[in-house]
């Protein structure tokens, strides 16, 4: 009697540590994981800025040319892309070499993009200025455009203070955005590529970044203040 006592304490034993290995194994992560005040009080130790800042920081210079990226920077234009990407190339980011997806993208596809926040108060403060605002792009440059018509519509851009948008593209023969940077004497650049920032510095002009938003389709995203540039504080949206 003793001995089938102790086999079946035995079987029972081993029964539970069976059963609580297969209940840790398969447990899910919790479900309210928690925080602490250490992360939600981290920051990057980057040279942040607000728009009155930068305002602030012109106060003693005459107007001037003033320039921007689109898109990330001005317009929300992940819907165009996404659709382009969809209908010309699923699987790659060839849609972005086919002519057809860009006579789409600079011919109306931006009534689908949001126009950015920071963007109208950053041109709503250049235009107080008496600033010439221009839109110095990497799109492809297509024969019609109504991206220039778009921007102007969207920020409110008086006729005095708007020029045409410049297609930069990445083609050989055409100029690089560091070229028309030079060739119109940009003195302040907004963008959200390390190349934006780049390419202002490069002419001596003040690279100031806009952030991009997590859901942008353009990836991967950016690490802002990689250059010590003033990044603009909720500038994603």
């Amino acid at each position: 009697m003793r001995k089938i006592t102790q086999a079946l304490s035995a079987v029972c034993l081993l029964f539970a540590l069976n059963s609580t290995v297969t209940a840790h194994a398969s447990s899910p992560s919790p479900l309210y994981p928690g925080t602490d005040v250490a992360k939600l009080a981290e920051q990057a130790p980057i040279h942040w800025v607000s728009v009155a800042q930068i305002e602030n920081s012109l106060l003693s210079h005459p107007p001037m040319a003033v320039g921007f990226d689109i898109d990330d920077t001005v317009l929300f234009s992940s819907p165009g892309f996404w659709r382009g990407q969809k209908t010309y190339s699923p699987d790659s980011l060839d849609y972005l070499k086919n002519a057809e997806f860009w006579e789409k993208m600079n011919n109306g596809w931006d009534a689908f993009s949001i126009p950015k926040e920071v963007a109208r108060s950053l041109i709503a403060m250049h235009i107080k200025r008496g600033d010439s605002i221009y839109f110095i792009t990497g799109r492809s440059q297509t024969k019609t455009e109504t991206v220039s018509k778009t921007l102007q519509d969207d920020f409110l851009i008086p006729g005095a203070n708007m020029n045409p948008v410049i297609f930069a593209g990445d083609h050989p023969g055409q100029n690089t955005k560091t070229q028309w940077l030079k060739e119109k004497n940009i003195r302040v650049f907004y963008g959200d590529s390390d190349n934006d920032i780049t390419a202002a510095r490069e002419v001596g002009a003040r690279g100031i970044r806009v952030l991009r938003a997590s859901n942008s389709t353009y990836r991967p995203l950016p690490q802002a203040g990689a250059f010590n540039e003033e990044v603009i504080v909720n500038s994603e949206y």
